[in-house]
């Protein structure tokens, strides 16, 4: 019994002391981080670029002179806060509708610059959009065509917008960020290659409207039909488009007037309802008419959203919007009011539900739908 015993004991102590040595297991090796993304546009160090700040030329949809502005990029001046509703001021600190225009002859196009908003893009529309630059230039007929867009990452970007360009000097056109300010904007040449800021034209044509004038949901800062009209027409564009804020109000009929336009664009119905525009389109056509006896007026019917074939309250809301509108089209033109002309909404967005990106905002598609509805009344308004 004893032996038994001792023989157990040496066992266990054995054992033990063998559990005692057994090495702890080895740890997993680290992962290693993944490698952070390389922008391809982004610029090299070893890249040698003669930079040109956008203020040196000046910008087309820009209509007051700096001296009235907070900032060089505001759409309207600075005595319009206070003036204008604290939404529509906001609103007017982002850049949509203003336009760069240069020649050059280099092969490669540099930008650098700063959004005033960290929030680059919205939930129905991407950042190319919201917070990206645009680039056009003049093919060998004089026709613009489309070259490149930033697809901006960060508030700050010092990118290649194009490389690899044909040789040959051009005409280029930047079209900056819809639903964002900027705080600065440098465009950059290789070294040694000719650069010419281009001075805006006169007599823009004036929009004045909503979020679908602002830009909402264009995919690009060139694919909004103010800036696609600019085009086909080689005309300066003001974008006075405030999303959700477009309402036929004197108060920004006020800056409306002081604006040498080739044609006002009033826009604004997807803002109201028929007592609003009942109470608010004969004043304003009046304010303008007052200041600019000549200037051609064309006002504009809602766009039916692309539901409302399902919404019976969607199809009497637009109903009896457009019957409003064109009241007070009727009864402006029996007074006495010339220059008038309507554009009816109905098929502004076509008939098959596909130009809008949410219903009511316009697809790039639905942009340019509009714009083909637009260009006969404006090349009669223009005189072309």
């Amino acid at each position: 019994m004893k032996t038994t015993a001792l023989l157990l004991a040496l066992l266990c102590v054995g054992s033990t002391g063998f559990a005692q040595q057994t090495k702890p297991a080895a740890k997993a090796p680290a992962a290693k981080a993944a490698p952070k993304s390389v922008d391809r546009f982004a610029v090299r160090a070893d890249e040698k670029i003669s930079w040109h700040d956008v203020r040196e030329t000046d910008l087309e949809g820009r209509a007051f002179p700096d001296a009235e502005r907070k900032s060089y990029f505001d759409r309207l001046p600075a005595e319009a806060d206070g003036k204008v509703t604290p939404a529509v001021w906001g609103l007017s600190r982002d850049s949509a509708g203003q336009m760069f225009r240069f020649r050059t002859d280099a092969t490669t196009i540099y930008a650098h610059y700063k959004v005033t908003k960290p929030k680059l893009e919205q939930p129905h529309m991407p950042a190319t959009g919201v917070s990206g630059l645009d680039l056009y230039a003049r093919d060998e007929n004089g026709k613009w065509r489309w070259v490149q867009v930033v697809r901006p990452g960060a508030q700050e970007m010092k990118v290649r917008i194009a490389e690899g360009l044909d040789a040959g000097e051009r005409e280029y056109a930047i079209y900056l960020p819809l639903y964002n300010g900027v705080e600065f904007l440098h465009v950059g040449v290789t070294e040694g290659k000719k650069f010419v800021g281009l001075k805006p034209r006169a007599k823009p044509v004036v929009f004045y409207g909503t979020s679908i004038t602002h830009g909402a949901c264009a995919s690009r800062p060139g694919m909004v039909h103010t800036a696609i009209l600019g085009r086909r027409f080689d005309v300066p564009v003001v974008n006075l488009g405030f999303s959700g804020n477009g309402r036929m109000d004197q108060a920004v009929g006020e800056f409306l007037t002081r604006i040498d336009a080739s044609a006002y664009v009033i826009d604004c119905l997807p803002n109201m309802n028929a007592a609003a525009v009942t109470e608010k389109c004969v004043p304003l056509v009046k304010q303008l008419r007052a200041a600019r006896p000549d200037t051609p007026i064309i006002l504009v019917e809602d766009r039916r959203n692309t539901d409302a074939w399902l919404k019976t309250s969607l199809r009497q809301h637009h109903d009896a919007n457009h019957a409003a509108l064109k009241a007070a089209y009727e009864q402006l033109v029996k007074e006495g009011v010339k220059g008038l002309s309507y554009v009816p909404g109905d098929h502004l967005y076509g008939d098959d539900g596909d130009g809008a990106t949410d219903g009511s905002h316009a697809s790039d598609l639905g942009f340019h739908r509009q714009a083909d509805i637009f260009e006969p009344f404006l090349k009669a308004a223009l005189g072309r």
